[in-house]
């Protein structure tokens, strides 16, 4: 079963957004967003991965505009 809400969560760090949504499927969230960050190293233009901000995070940036995280559900 996937929910599929509007998030509002501030612990990815972003705000009040209309672009982003998260998805809950089982025990993982799914959560995407447009990337507001100005990263300081070269960004591969079509995937780039990365550790998240919190523990057990995954960050996926596609096309350097869309950010996706990979989390396990609260």
């Amino acid at each position: 079963m996937t929910n599929l809400e509007q998030s509002f969560d501030t612990r990815f760090a972003v705000q009040f957004s209309p672009s982003t949504f998260s998805m809950r499927i089982g025990r993982r969230e799914i959560f995407v967003c447009n990337d507001f960050r100005s990263r300081q190293y070269h960004v591969n233009p079509i995937i780039d991965c990365s550790t998240g901000v919190q523990a057990g995070h995954l960050e996926i940036l596609l096309f350097r505009k869309w950010l996706v995280i990979l989390s396990k559900a609260r």
